[in-house]
């Protein structure tokens, strides 16, 4: 027969678990921070369960008395850094409410541990266990939360690249200010999409209003502007990149130029990360759509991916977008979300390569 003691404090210091196994508890620990708005915890309650883990030996919790945490409130406030009691017992309060742990009560809701032979055969304080049980729904809850923030992040970019491209006009100084204002506070779903919609708005009678006044400009007017786009380099079919001049039927041939109308030069003035990993300079379109080809799985986008992006967008503008997005990188938590995003707005006609140019080489207006 073992002699059995009795602690306020925490677990013994020779104590191991004996059973391993189970989720482990970091893991879960992440997964409930992404998750944290589905659960309602805040960051200082995730700090207080941060707490409680320390006090399991392994980095698994494990199953019956020994996943039970029964150190005391001074203990927990110890590894807190000197949190007040008050504020402790509301944050496990929460992480009750949440269901993430339960109390295992003794009669007098002292927390303590009865040892038996090196095992723990009894505790009462906080059971963990509740975690293992729902390892599943937190990692469903991380999964959805992170795609949840992905969609924000491309609305959000979507928003900054019609802004910019607003701004290449005059006037406007009030949606643009109500731009501003919607992007310094953290917008939700619903309104990033309501201001593209309004913002797509704005554009589209803008480039009525210019067609109209294309139609009634002179003979005169419409060789000058014949003449002014002929300087820019063209995406031709072949995926080559040359001045050449403006002949209306390639033009009408050439989808990316149709649509897109930027010049390798630039392309390559906005995009100076690849350089980084390939020195090579890019002399043609050919080159561009090439580099793009090894960087995609580097930023680990997958094959299918890319090559709906190049269905949808065409070969050249899908190769621009990848080097846009290892400008912007850091900020990517999914490229390969990201990219099929971008890919949906092609689809949709909302998509164009001038204004995430112009947000790469105006960083600091648009940030």
């Amino acid at each position: 027969m073992g002699k059995a003691f009795r602690t306020l404090v925490g677990r013994p210091v020779d104590y191991r678990a004996a059973n391993p196994c189970g989720p482990d508890k970091w893991q879960l620990l992440d997964q409930l921070t992404q998750a944290a708005e589905t659960y309602e915890l805040s960051h200082r309650t995730l700090t207080v369960l941060q707490a409680l883990l320390t006090f399991l030996p392994t980095r698994h919790i494990p199953s019956g008395p020994a996943g039970i945490v029964f150190a005391s409130n001074q203990r927990l406030s110890e590894r807190l850094h000197g949190m007040p009691e008050s504020t402790l017992r509301r944050h496990l309060a929460q992480l009750l409410r949440a269901g993430i742990v339960s109390r295992h009560d003794s009669p007098n809701r002292k927390r303590f541990a009865h040892s038996r032979g090196g095992e723990i055969t009894a505790a009462f304080g906080f059971d963990l266990s509740p975690m293992v049980h729902q390892a599943d729904a937190i990692s469903l809850a991380a999964t959805e939360a992170q795609a949840r923030q992905e969609e924000l992040l491309a609305l959000r970019d979507e928003v900054l690249m019609l802004r910019a491209t607003l701004m290449q006009g005059t006037g406007h100084k009030e949606q643009l200010a109500e731009v501003a204002k919607l992007l310094r506070r953290k917008a939700d779903k619903t309104g990033l999409r309501e201001m593209a919609a309004a913002l797509k708005n704005l554009l589209k009678t803008g480039l009525e209003e210019a067609s109209n006044t294309e139609e009634m400009s002179t003979p005169y007017a419409q060789n000058e502007r014949h003449i002014q786009d002929s300087d820019i380099i063209h995406f031709d079919s072949e995926g080559q990149g040359a001045c050449t001049p403006d002949r209306p039927q390639q033009v009408e041939n050439n989808e990316a130029e149709k649509d897109q109308g930027v010049s390798l030069g630039q392309v390559l003035s906005s995009c100076k990360e690849h350089q980084s990993f390939f020195p090579e300079t890019l002399r043609n379109w050919a080159d561009v759509e090439r580099i793009s080809d090894k960087i995609a799985p580097m930023l680990g986008i997958d094959q299918p991916v890319m090559i709906d992006a190049k269905r949808i967008m065409g070969r050249e503008a899908a190769a621009i977008t990848v080097l846009c997005m290892l400008e912007k990188a850091s900020a990517i938590r999914s490229p390969g979300a990201y990219l099929r995003r971008l890919t949906q707005m092609a689809r949709d006609g909302a998509f164009s390569l001038k204004p995430m140019l112009m947000a790469l080489a105006n960083r600091e207006i648009v940030s």
